[in-house]
């Protein structure tokens, strides 16, 4: 019988977070376009904008004096305004890749994730926007201070600003901070400034100086104070919420969990590891292990101990975990999905590009196959090389582009085990196996939990936006099965002749 090895993601990664007039913790996921409320008491989650709401990406949340709940739509660039009754109004569309969102009484105030972005004053009744500073190094959450100023990270520079509300010149608070993504005031007006890297460092700025502490949490996005002046931080890249002590330690208030994943593979020694979008992770019975922040990570390929990944910026990296180096082996491309190792050489669907492409050992690329659809994953077997092409409804042998199988509904993930090639079909929800003998099809596992897919990934001003959906397969040396369950936070063990 097939099963889930990890728990499904409550939270699919989870970002800007905000207390609520009812005393709810309000989460804003990005990946997953949800907004959801945490009761912290009981830990019931609500998802209360959801799939029918007019937000896409929601990063970033904040309340007005009278409840309306302010959204910024990270992708379209949008900022929403959800009304008590729960009804939206759009609040601007010219803001490019809203991120950071203040409201200070019925004052609203957001900045933009972007080089040489702006902070900026918007009218939710109408009116133009004020822009109180620019050339910021990519904003992010931002807080009105008790100082009556707001108070913002520089993410790319290590630097935290300052900047009266009513206009004036943006002042220096803080360099030299560790990767800067969220600026908060605790109840007793000391400033807190969470990393966003591996180590989870909050950095403490008071009177007395600066000191850090390293909570563990990787990916932390954001952080709200409730009423007793207890932390709760969330991840951008395990989800979740956790309460942070003063020292650093903390508990789960909300699970941890996958934000895809996408691509998955197995060793030789049998170990799972998945691409998930902020990280690749070791999924396990024991449940879910960070192995590196590889960001915007959609294939992996195991290849003896190293691990070959594809990003969404359009490169392929090489990851040896023992040494924990990266080593880059081909940039530029147009949306690499998946890829496989075979004779020497990494194989990469280009979906962007319509080809599949070749690196060798020396980093040097060749053409495969060009002129697909949207090739999206690639397994060898004997020597043979297949691809799936979503668009086409195919699975095809290279290097002629031969159908395979044809009339499948958006394939994707392909992997081979004997003389059967496999494929999600994420149009459907289903694991297909094909005769590579005799082109015969027959249906594995139905009602898998993956996403349909989404269309060209969106990329604005240079960031990449919402990603690609991509639901991997892998076979393990054993026979065993493994599908990368994107749409509950999961991976499928699918055991050989269930």
């Amino acid at each position: 019988m097939d099963s889930r090895i990890v728990p499904p993601a409550p939270m699919r990664g989870s970002n800007g977070v905000a207390f609520g007039p009812d005393g709810r913790l309000y989460v804003a996921q990005f990946l997953s376009g949800l907004i959801s409320a945490v009761d912290l008491a009981s830990g019931d989650i609500e998802v209360v904008a959801g799939a029918d709401s007019p937000v896409r990406s929601p990063d970033d949340v904040a309340f007005g004096a009278d409840g309306s709940m302010y959204v910024t739509d990270l992708v379209p660039g949008r900022v929403w305004r959800r009304a008590p009754d729960g009804e939206y109004a759009l609040v601007s569309d010219d803001v490019a890749l809203p991120n950071g969102i203040a409201c200070a009484g019925d004052r609203l105030f957001v900045n933009e994730m972007r080089m040489g972005g702006r902070l900026l004053e918007l009218f939710p009744g109408g009116g133009e926007p004020v822009v109180l500073a620019d050339g910021l190094a990519m904003g992010n959450a931002m807080q009105l201070g008790p100082d009556g100023f707001l108070y913002y990270p520089h993410m790319m520079t290590g630097e935290v600003f300052r900047v009266p509300p009513d206009g004036g010149p943006a002042e220096l608070v803080a360099d030299g901070v560790h990767e800067p993504v969220a600026v908060r005031f605790d109840r007793g007006g000391v400033l807190l400034v969470l990393s966003r890297g591996r180590e989870g460092i909050v950095t403490r700025i008071d009177a007395g100086g600066r000191s850090i502490v390293e909570t563990g949490i990787a990916g932390l996005d954001n952080a709200a104070f409730d009423d007793e002046n207890r932390m709760f931080v969330s991840s951008f890249a395990g989800g979740g919420i956790a309460e942070v002590q003063p020292d650093g330690r903390w508990r789960e208030v909300v699970p941890r969990g996958l934000a895809g994943p996408f691509g998955v593979t197995v060793d030789l020694a049998g170990t799972v590891s998945a691409a998930d979008h902020y990280r690749v992770t070791r999924v396990g019975d024991t449940g879910v292990t960070m192995r590196e922040m590889l960001v915007f990570s959609h294939g992996i390929a195991a290849d003896g101990p190293l691990l070959h990944v594809t990003s969404q910026y359009g490169d392929v990296r090489t990851y040896d975990p023992a040494a924990g180096t990266v080593r880059t082996r081909a940039t530029g491309l147009a949306q690499p999905m998946g890829l496989a190792v075979g004779d020497g050489r990494l194989v990469v669907a280009e979906s962007g590009a319509g080809r599949v492409v070749a690196i060798d050992a020396d980093d040097v690329l060749t053409v495969l196959a060009e002129g697909l659809s949207r090739p999206v994953d690639v397994a060898a077997a004997d020597g043979t090389w297949y691809v799936s092409d979503e668009a086409a409804g195919a699975v095809l042998r290279l290097p002629e582009a031969l159908p395979v199988a044809a009339g499948l509904q958006a394939p994707q993930g392909i992997a081979v085990r004997g003389n059967e090639l496999f494929v999600v079909e994420a149009g459907v929800g289903r694991l297909t196996a094909v005769g590579l003998g005799t082109g015969e099809t027959r249906v594995e596992v139905e009602d898998l939990a993956v996403l349909p897919p989404a269309g060209e990934p969106l990329f604005a001003h240079g960031m990449p936006g919402l990603p690609g959906r991509f639901a991997g397969v892998a076979a393990a040396p054993e026979g065993t099965l493994y599908v990368a369950a994107n749409g509950e936070g999961t991976v499928v063990r699918v055991p050989s002749g269930r």
